[in-house]
């Protein structure tokens, strides 16, 4: 298998330039401890759910997704898991089957497999809070 390589740039309010690159084999989980340390290094808070009780489901949805799944894919049982273990309320799977097929259709993510395999995996280059992550 190949060495992959990423890299992340980000410019914090204070000026200062920070970049973060890894090499060799990048799993899932390399790339998500890459995202916490950045997050670290910043000082970007995190989303509180507090903050999100007050938004649609789909929002919410959408937003476990970017901090939970932000690379990789995933399946619909993993997000309706994430959004109950956040938000502490019930999901019905079918609606979360629902929010991802409106959110595909949005251009937020892409999907794979028959309806029985189905997975999903965000389309759009990660960003935090304004800052890409190339």
């Amino acid at each position: 298998m190949p060495s992959k390589r990423i890299k992340i740039r980000i410019l914090d309010d204070e000026g200062n330039k920070i970049t973060v690159s890894f090499e060799g084999r990048i799993s899932r989980n390399k790339i998500l401890q890459l995202l916490d340390l950045t997050e670290i290094l910043v000082g970007i808070p995190t989303s509180g759910t507090e903050e999100l009780q007050d938004i649609s489901k789909i929002e919410k949805m959408h937003n476990i997704i970017e901090r939970k799944f932000p690379v990789g894919w995933f399946k619909s049982q993993e997000i309706m898991i994430s959004y109950e273990d956040a938000f502490d309320e019930p999901i019905g799977l079918s609606t979360v089957s629902t929010y991802l097929s409106r959110l595909t259709t949005r251009g937020f993510l892409t999907r794979r497999g028959s309806l029985a395999q189905r997975r999903y995996k965000v389309k759009k280059i990660y960003k935090i809070k304004e800052q890409n992550i190339i």
